[in-house]
């Protein structure tokens, strides 16, 4: 692993992020960003980038402005996208020819499929628990971009996921999309956390590694 920080033009100005690099054995690299409430550490990543980097992806682990600045709550979305393009462009500049694929953690894939809707290149994305709307309230999707993807897109959601509920209403939303699939995780919550099975989050993570590399390898 290689800790490095980055910069990301901001509107405000350029803010350093740190990112850890792993190499792989040539598969092409994943990128992977935090959810809203954690940073690029939290074991879920650390878990699931170190099952990829067995399957012989590259990896990229990065944190938002925000996190970087010790604030609790995210920045506007143009921010996340800006430090989505500039980790991509980190990732090409280390593997040039090799793939690259987008993941993130409920709030870190949102601001990917944004910022791939706005014309990030990504070979594809996937989302470990994708926050269609917030519990509670599915009058409020947050899914009006997602058919402007024309990359491949893996949703991996547990089926008891309260941002995701009705899940007739999520399907409907996939079904919008141009190539999109979804990975069921039966009885998962937003954090894939079972009720009566007690895992650590670095083997929660870990066991979501399989379907994202069989989504990249495809």
């Amino acid at each position: 692993m290689v800790p490095f920080r980055f910069d990301v033009t901001l509107p405000t100005g350029a803010v350093e992020v740190s990112a850890v690099w792993s190499e792989g054995t040539g598969r092409g690299t994943v990128l992977i960003a935090h959810g809203a409430g954690t940073g690029m550490d939290h074991p879920f990543l650390t878990g699931f980038a170190a099952a990829l980097g067995e399957a012989g992806f590259s990896t990229l682990r990065f944190n938002f402005p925000y996190v970087e600045l010790g604030r609790r709550m995210p920045g506007p979305a143009a921010h996340a996208s800006a430090t989505w393009n500039a980790a991509v462009a980190g990732a090409r500049d280390r593997d040039p020819q090799g793939p690259v694929w987008a993941t993130g953690k409920s709030y870190g894939g949102r601001m990917a499929s944004m910022a791939v809707a706005a014309g990030l290149a990504v070979d594809g994305v996937a989302y470990l628990g994708y926050p269609l709307h917030p519990p509670g309230r599915p009058e409020k999707p947050r899914a009006e971009h997602l058919p402007a993807i024309a990359v491949p897109q893996l949703f991996i959601e547990g089926t008891n996921d309260p941002f995701i509920q009705p899940l007739s209403q999520f399907e409907e939303v996939v079904a919008t999309c141009q190539d999109a699939r979804v990975a069921w995780i039966d009885g998962g919550g937003h954090t894939f956390e079972v009720k009566g099975r007690k895992r650590p989050a670095s083997e929660i993570g870990a066991s979501l590694a399989p379907l994202v590399a069989d989504f990249a390898r495809a």
